[in-house]
């Protein structure tokens, strides 16, 4: 039995039969079978075909103010939904505007598509508006890029990018689709339902981790993004549980394990890392976030989900690839541990869990002068200890900044795995409104909170108009301390001067949202904080509180990021 849907001079049937139709609904038909439900784009004349697609076929057309915001929009229902997320760019300014957002989801590995518009091919080389080559310029960041020559080719092309991003280790795919090709009539047979390769690990690989950990006396888990991108958060917690070793996350493995949960842990890493004899890095890599995996005299394992992803910098103990829900399970079965027995072989972790969990509640100690400070300006510490108070266990809370952004991850701890979005470690600014508008797409009824820097505010701040437009209710909240905080305490502490380090002291970002559409308010004093939270998740719009934060206040960071 197949499913007919008709558009304009076109029939488009499900699978088992044929489908003939324009360039643009032949695209989407590639797209139908992986769930996707909406396309995020800005207007242009190159794609016209794929919205009327979508116009016709009930796929949700979302439209910005800058294409970085789509790409990053895509980027945010392809990380919180685990499918495709589809920006579709008009030729030229429209994909190369789009660049910075698919550099964001390589990094991430995020299964985006970019649909790109180009020149006619039947004139290419005359000079025609916006006649520019983007393969050159993605091929680097993206993990199939290609230029589809014919109409009939057109689903199958978007049909095996769906599958390439899909494909762990997952990441964006590009396809221009020229003028001529889009807007002419094509016919091609139904594709087959998705199948996804599942990589299997080298068995051999996987038992010699689970003997290191289960050996270890003072083992510790960090568990990365790829954890909830390859769906292994139950597979994470029956490692953890089994072996009984804590458990740090970052990236959108925070969540994995809840904060009330014996195993999780956040604010001892450090003691952690200096203690640890066997360290395993789940689905993340050893990057500047990690230390480039130098952990002193510990022992590395590096669990990834593609060969691709071990590192090449150093030398772990073991590196199991392949499919993290295999792997973390058969680090749980494979460890000489079943339920709660243990053999000779596996060490007892109760008084390295009970010494982590003593220095974990310390520095939780430590921390609430610091939430609860009563400063003039405000400490940004501040700002998190009110919105602990605020947000739901649900809540999805969107990371945009720099400083302002690292006091989120140390504060902020997700109750729920895919609840948090940040940049990752390409570390791009302006991802946060169009992150915003993937996640109150995937989340209609719930907290969506955007975290935001001053700094970061000037990338993306007018796609606050689009959310207004499209009745995307968001809470954003500005640490507004009128400097790239970032660069100018280290330059100065560098140089005993800064410079391009200042933009102007008390800005009214909310001024900017409200005449946008919006509605916002300045917050000044630490006792307002609370009330102006509470009036931003009850408003139902987009709306801004603008906290004016303590210039003088850096993070004390502690990471070598090169």
């Amino acid at each position: 039995m197949s499913e007919s849907i008709e558009g304009h001079g076109g029939s488009i049937e499900g699978h088992g039969g044929s489908i003939e139709g324009h360039g643009g609904q032949l695209a989407l038909a590639g797209l139908a079978a992986f769930g996707v439900r909406e396309l995020f784009t800005l207007s242009g004349g190159h794609v016209f075909p794929i919205y009327d697609a979508a116009h016709q076929t009930g796929v949700r057309i979302v439209d910005v103010r800058h294409e970085q915001s789509a790409v990053f929009a895509a980027e945010a229902v392809a990380k919180l939904q685990r499918r495709p997320g589809l920006a579709v760019l008009t030729a030229g300014p429209g994909v190369t505007n789009g660049i910075s957002g698919i550099t964001s989801a390589y990094f991430n590995g995020s299964p985006v598509i970019v649909l790109g518009g180009r020149a006619p091919q039947f004139r290419w080389g005359s000079g025609s508006l916006q006649e520019i080559d983007h393969i050159p310029l993605v091929s680097a960041i993206t993990k199939l890029a290609r230029t589809v020559g014919t109409t009939d080719e057109i689903t199958g092309a978007v049909y095996e990018a769906a599958v390439a991003a899909l494909t762990p280790h997952r990441g964006p795919a590009f396809l221009d689709l020229p003028l001529d090709v889009i807007f002419s009539f094509g016919a091609t047979p139904a594709p087959e339902p998705p199948k996804i390769e599942v990589i299997e690990p080298d068995p051999d690989d996987v038992a010699k981790a689970a003997a290191l950990l289960a050996g270890a006396q003072r083992p510790v888990i960090i568990a990365g993004s790829d954890v909830y991108a390859g769906d292994a958060v139950a597979a994470l917690r029956e490692a953890a549980e089994t072996l009984q070793i804590p458990v740090f996350t970052n990236g959108m493995g925070r969540g994995s394990l809840p904060p009330e949960h014996p195993l999780a842990f956040s604010r001892s890493r450090r003691v952690a890392l200096r203690g640890a004899d066997v360290v395993a890095v789940v689905g993340t890599p050893l990057d500047f976030r990690l230390s480039f995996g130098d952990f002193g005299e510990a022992q590395v394992v590096h669990i990834v989900d593609h060969p691709s992803q071990r590192a090449t910098h150093v030398t772990p103990a073991a590196s199991p690839a392949g499919d993290l829900r295999l792997i973390l399970s058969g680090i749980a079965t494979g460890s000489g541990v079943s339920g709660h027995t243990r053999d000779a072989n596996q060490s007892d972790h109760a008084d390295w869990v009970s010494m982590l969990r003593q220095a974990e509640d310390a520095a939780r100690a430590a921390e609430e002068a610091e939430l609860t400070a009563d400063t003039d300006p405000i400490k940004p510490s501040r700002v998190y200890g009110e919105l602990l108070r605020v947000l739901d266990r649900d809540a999805v809370t969107i990371g945009d900044g720099g400083d302002f952004v690292s006091y989120a991850g140390k504060y902020l701890e997700p109750a729920q795995p895919g609840t948090w979005l940040d940049p990752g470690p390409y570390g791009c600014l302006g991802t946060g409104l169009g992150y915003a508008m993937g996640a109150r797409l995937t989340y209609p009824d719930r907290q969506i909170c955007v975290l935001m820097g001053d700094g970061a505010a000037g990338f993306s701040l007018m796609d606050v108009e689009s959310l207004v437009r499209q009745k995307l209710p968001v809470v954003i909240v500005v640490g507004n301390n009128g400097i790239w905080g970032l660069e100018k305490h280290p330059m100065r502490a560098m140089y005993g001067y800064d410079v391009a380090a200042d933009l102007q002291p008390g800005l009214r970002y909310d001024q900017v949202v409200a005449a946008l559409g919006g509605a916002g308010e300045v917050v000044a004093k630490p006792s307002d904080l609370g009330p102006a939270l509470h009036r931003a998740f009850d408003s139902g719009v987009p709306y801004l509180v603008n906290v004016l934060t303590d210039p003088e206040d850096a993070y004390p960071r502690s990471s070598v990021l090169a």
